[in-house]
Formats: structure tokens, C-alpha cells, sequence
């Protein structure tokens, strides 16, 4: 049995709910290696998955389908990003409105238990600083208040397409983005923490073991302990495979793919190029295997890897999601 993380890579419930009910339908789907393009198959089978561990920001094009999923015998639940960050750094995300009530009317139709709520990342800036994430926090905190019992953190990582996105950002935006010491994080996140625990939250810092303590737990987003939680009856064990330092998620098979997310969130270590993402969205076919096949496979059925006359591509109508 296997965990189905849905997706790291991208987000499946506002770009690919057609694609993800197709697969769920056809009880098998193939993912990607991402770097040696190999293929695999993944049983969908509820037998076969333990969970199904859902990534989002705007979840709605999936929502009208959980009861279905539900009744199929899928246990699962979301991580739901909210920031709110200015434009310059989350270009075509939801409104911040219309985020909070799909949270809020997700929540009603699950439990809190099943929504998890992720302020992540952590940028600070000129026009973030620590009293901006400390109004925008007790805000959305106030918002979310009984709809989650928890909220996952962490400081932006300044990967090498991180790195290059944001200095562009910052020269046309005048933006002068900052790599916060220790002390200065652990000094954010007493004044987040204190403002979580009043509403009925707990903090969970994502890879960085050094602001754990006090109020502040060790985050497992892919976590055992949560799912024996809202299914008892689970004995499967299943082995800590991390993604990085700190890391404390168990293994899971990621059915996503990189490049694939148009909310272009300059700070993304999914997507590269906003550009690419959109080509690749559209260049989506709901009726695939596969999120999205690169070309060295276009002709190639997945399944018994033989070659076969490419259908003609049928016109794809991205959803409108706000």
C-alpha cells in the first residue's frame, strides 16, 4: 500500500481534477521519474492507497468530488496554502477572499482535521518584514480559526532558480529580499506562535529541526501519526523517506509534475518558467496516463510501451477557477 501525494509538484486540485477523477476512474495512472523520465505505474485501487495527500491553493474544481471519493473508500487530506503575498511575488494566485472561503467551506464539508493549513514560505523583505508577517499571520489565523488545527511553516529556501526568480523580482519591484540568521526566525516565529495557540492552532516547522520546541512540533506532511488519526484501523507501516535536511515525511509515490503550475509564485522550486508551466497546461490532456508526457514520449502507450499513432489532440478548455 502506498501513500499518493497529490501533489508537490503541482497543484492537481486547481489545474488537474479532470485529469486526477479520470485516473481515480481508471484506477491506475503513471507518474515520471523527474530527472531520468522513467515511467512507473501506480496502482489507485482504494485497496492499494493508504492515503491521498492533497497540495493545493484553490481547491474548488476538486471539492464537488470528495464525497465520491470518500464513498470509493479513499482516506485523505489537504495541505492549503495561504500567504497573501503582494502580486510582485504571487502573480496569479486566487484572491486572498475567495482562498479563505474555499478553505473555510473545505473545512465544513471534511473536519479541521483534514485541512491543513500552510503559511509557507516565509519571505522577509523590505515590504515583508517581521511586522508584516505578524498582521498578515494574526489575520489569516483569525480567518482560519476552527476550520484547522494546524499550521505548517518555513523560511523560503533560496534554491538556484529561487534565487534567480526573486533578483529578478527584485529589480523591477525595488525589493530587497533578506536571508534571515537563526535568531532572527526563531524571534518571528514566538510571535507567530503565540498568535496561533490563542485561535486553536499548532505550529509545525517544515526541515528546520532548530525552530522546534515551545509550542512549535516537527512537521510531517506526508504523516503516519495524522492518518491512524482519521483512519484507527491502519497498521501499515511505512518508512521515513525524506526530501531534505529535516525532513520528516514518510515515503509516498508524487503523481505530480514539475513545471506544471500557473499560479507562478516567484519563489517556487516546482516551476521554472511561468511560461513553461502555461505551455505545458495547455499542452495537457485530460484523457492521459500521465499528468503530462515530454516528447520523447508522445506516440509511446505507457502501458505496454509499444508505439502508436498519436490521436488527434482534442481542444482543451482550461477551467476557470475564480
Amino acid at each position: 500500500m502506498k501513500i499518493i501525494s497529490a501533489s508537490r509538484r503541482t497543484d492537481i486540485p486547481a489545474f488537474y481534477s479532470q485529469w486526477f477523477l479520470n485516473r481515480i476512474e481508471a484506477e491506475f495512472c503513471h507518474r515520471l521519474n523527474p530527472v531520468s523520465k522513467q515511467v512507473y505505474r501506480v496502482s489507485l485501487r482504494p485497496e492499494d492507497c493508504l492515503a491521498i495527500v492533497f497540495w493545493t491553493r484553490y481547491p474548488r474544481q476538486l471539492m464537488p468530488y470528495l464525497d465520491l471519493l470518500k464513498n470509493r473508500g479513499y482516506c485523505f487530506y489537504f495541505h492549503f496554502t495561504i500567504t497573501g503575498y503582494q502580486k510582485a511575488i504571487e502573480n496569479h494566485n486566487p484572491p486572498l477572499k475567495l482562498a479563505i472561503q474555499a478553505f473555510q467551506e473545505l473545512s465544513q464539508q471534511l473536519s479541521s482535521h483534514q485541512v491543513q493549513w500552510r503559511y509557507d514560505p516565509i519571505i522577509l523583505s523590505n515590504i515583508t518584514p517581521e511586522s508584516y508577517h505578524v498582521k498578515q499571520f494574526d489575520y489569516l489565523s483569525q480567518q482560519l480559526e476552527g476550520y484547522t488545527q494546524r499550521c505548517y511553516f518555513s523560511f523560503v529556501d533560496f534554491y538556484q532558480k529561487t534565487e534567480r526568480n526573486l533578483g529578478k523580482v527584485a529589480r523591477q519591484n525595488q525589493i530587497q529580499f533578506q536571508h534571515p540568521t537563526l535568531e532572527q526566525q526563531k524571534q518571528l516565529v514566538e510571535k507567530i506562535r503565540d498568535i496561533a495557540t490563542s485561535r486553536g492552532i499548532t505550529l509545525y516547522s517544515c526541515c528546520n529541526d532548530q525552530l522546534v520546541g515551545e509550542g512549535v512540533e516537527k512537521a510531517h506532511c506526508i504523516d503516519f501519526d495524522l492518518l491512524q488519526k482519521l483512519q484507527p484501523d491502519i497498521h501499515h507501516r511505512l518508512k521515513a523517506a525524506p526530501t531534505r535536511q529535516d525532513c520528516g515525511c514518510v515515503e509516498s509515490a508524487d503523481i505530480g509534475v514539475y513545471e506544471t503550475c500557473t499560479f507562478g509564485c516567484q519563489y517556487c522550486y516546482a516551476t521554472n518558467k511561468h511560461e513553461t508551466a502555461v505551455k505545458r497546461l495547455q499542452e495537457h490532456d485530460p484523457s492521459d496516463t500521465v499528468l503530462w508526457r515530454p516528447p520523447e514520449l508522445c506516440g509511446i502507450d505507457l502501458t505496454t510501451r509499444e508505439y502508436r499513432k498519436k490521436p488527434k489532440k482534442a481542444e482543451i478548455i482550461n477551467p476557470s477557477l475564480f
